[in-house]
């Protein structure tokens, strides 16, 4: 699973770097992102913006990082695709996800 971080001032974005999270990939996605998040401070936001594809597995997936980030850090979401968004929107939970138009766009200053 390819996930590319960058550390941002209060903020970790993580970039899925795959076109779809879903049964075959979900505990790859879950381990490598317990990896990123474990170091890091603060909030972390989710930029799926290459991400065509979710199935239910992916969607406990990220589900189960909002969970490893516990009650004092957020996970934010940004970049859906519309297919995405419609799952999220589908399962509600577009209300549990603070959810973002898009990645922040500075991220040439970042790094």
């Amino acid at each position: 699973m390819e996930l590319i971080a960058t550390q941002l001032p209060g903020l970790l974005l993580v970039r899925v770097g795959q076109d779809r999270i879903d049964a075959a990939g979900a505990i790859q996605f879950k381990d490598r992102m317990r990896e990123l998040i474990a170091p890091a401070q603060g909030r972390v936001m989710l930029d799926m913006s290459q991400v065509g594809f979710l199935d239910s597995s992916g969607l406990g997936a990220v589900v189960g990082v909002m969970k490893l980030l516990g009650p004092d850090r957020k996970l934010e979401l940004a970049a859906l695709t519309a297919n995405v968004e419609k799952v999220l929107r589908l399962t509600r939970m577009d209300s549990v996800f603070v959810i973002h138009p898009a990645a922040p766009d500075d991220l040439r200053d970042a790094g």
